[in-house]
């Protein structure tokens, strides 16, 4: 890139709005997978939709790839740069546009901060529900990306529950607007394949969501188990007496140390945690508590506590949100997962991944949203130890080829990103791959956005991670077809 497009770029944001000097670049080589990193050639700050597609439109004229970054919370390596190429940090697009109470919507743009919805509505007893453990720092716009759940994803859904619509700007520069205010829009479901694309069909600029509606009564049981295989016994029987609470998560003891470290949430120590929260009606809430509690205790639970104020619960929960950033308390690197398997099967994967993680000598904490099976193992090591970094990478893929073998995903929220391209071909045939290729050149026929991420190619074998090569499609012409 020649100083000329620099000038250019530097032109749209007002100067203020690059940056190309390498010590503030390091800033922004990696997200939240620090072991990968790549510098991009620079990043810039837009303000506006327009300067958005102004930049983009320079991009795909001098075949510039880009990545859309939001606030760099994200654990695949989705928002890495790409080699030669630019970032477009939408931290500066953090307005909330508009919040309509009557309708139950908020307009906002990408920058915003997901806790920062529920901040602004809470006067009027209404949240956003979508709650990653990041909440308090990752951004919307990044939430949209990978689809974000969070604890309360079991009763709420995941953000594309929430999100209505959103304005496009296409990698060409073109704005298009999918979806809208209304609950269903006429057509094909746009709105929902960009929803999870990990930025890989453009930059959302604005986004509809949709708020919910506090409930009258929230209750928070933790129960102490021997394992994780009682815990999970626990959660089966939750689920198959009818109940569907806001949030089922567990954590192992491991995880419980790690946290206890950080933040002093009083839990027990046990073998496995369990957190259950039920919300809706008083009197419908203390009867399923209830009966939450017999379910605990015939499966071996030791210690049953309910939270008795908000500070309680908030420290409870305080201490499950601490879980992936306490690790660092117990060991001084560490890969953090994210698969899916049936809620049935949890005690014979756990049972699979204390063999894997005996055979490589590194230890796994366990951390899951156990109500819809997904989990998020962290696989401990020390990368000053020669040869721990490999085979902490080797037992993660171990683990997800395990979650694929139960019939999960390699998956839940974290996204694929650089992390578990390579693991999209266990998961899925050539074709199934073709076809999302083929949706992806819809959007994006020159593969400029976000382009080395989630697929993988036979010409990745070897090559380092953000390096940027066109796709087969673009080369063999079907890119115009499809």
């Amino acid at each position: 890139m020649d100083a000329r497009i620099l000038d250019e770029l530097r032109a749209i944001v007002d100067g203020r709005g690059l940056i190309s000097s390498p010590e503030e670049l390091h800033t922004y080589e990696c997200d939240g997978l620090t072991n990968l990193r790549v510098m991009p050639r620079a990043v810039l700050l837009p303000t506006s939709t327009g300067q958005v597609q102004a930049i983009l439109r320079i991009c795909h004229r001098e075949k510039i790839p880009f990545v859309a970054r939001g606030s760099g919370t994200g654990l695949s390596g989705g928002a890495l740069p790409v080699e030669n190429g630019v970032v477009i940090s939408l931290a500066r697009m953090n307005r909330i546009l508009e919040v309509d109470f009557p309708n139950a919507r908020a307009v906002v743009e990408p920058g915003v901060i997901n806790l920062d919805v529920t901040a602004r509505i809470l006067h009027n007893e209404y949240f956003y529900a979508p709650d990653p453990s990041s909440q308090s720092i990752c951004s919307i716009g990044g939430n949209v990306a990978e689809n974000s759940g969070g604890a309360h994803c079991l009763k709420y859904g995941f953000t594309t529950t929430h999100v209505l619509g959103l304005d496009v700007v296409l990698p060409d520069g073109t704005l298009v607007h999918l979806g809208g205010k209304a609950l269903d829009a006429p057509g094909y479901d746009l709105a929902g394949v960009f929803v999870g694309s990990e930025g890989t069909l453009g930059i959302a600029t604005k986004i509809i969501l949709r708020i919910v509606k506090r409930p009258e009564c929230v209750r928070t049981l933790l129960a102490a188990f021997p394992s994780t295989n009682e815990a999970g016994a626990a959660v089966s029987g939750i689920i198959a007496a009818g109940m569907l609470p806001a949030a089922i998560e567990m954590m192992d003891n491991l995880a419980i140390q790690a946290a206890e470290a950080a933040v002093r949430a009083n839990y027990p120590n046990c073998g496995a945690l369990l957190l259950v929260e039920l919300d809706g009606p008083l009197a419908e809430v203390e009867t399923l508590m209830t009966h939450v509690n017999e379910i605990c205790l015939s499966n071996g639970a030791s210690e049953i506590r309910l939270a008795q104020s908000d500070a309680e619960r908030a420290l409870v929960w305080k201490g499950r949100k601490a879980a992936f950033a306490a690790m660092g308390r117990i060991s001084p690197n560490y890969i953090v997962q994210d698969g899916v398997i049936p809620r049935t099967s949890l005690p014979q994967v756990m049972g699979e991944i204390v063999r894997l993680s005996q055979e490589a000598g590194l230890r796994v904490a366990n951390v899951f949203h156990a109500g819809d099976g997904n989990l998020h193992p962290l696989v401990l090591y020390d990368r000053r130890i020669p040869g721990q970094e490999e085979a902490a990478e080797a037992l993660s893929s171990n683990i997800l080829e395990l979650c694929i073998a139960a019939g999960g995903s390699i998956t839940g929220e974290h996204g694929v990103g650089e992390d578990k391209k390579k693991m999209m071909s266990k998961m899925f045939a050539e074709p199934d791959l073709l076809t999302m290729q083929r949706v992806r050149n819809a959007f994006d026929p020159l593969q400029l956005s976000n382009p080395t991420k989630i697929f993988p190619t036979p010409r990745l074998c070897g090559e380092k991670p953000g390096k940027y090569t066109p796709h087969p499609l673009e080369s063999s012409g079907l890119a115009e077809r499809f």
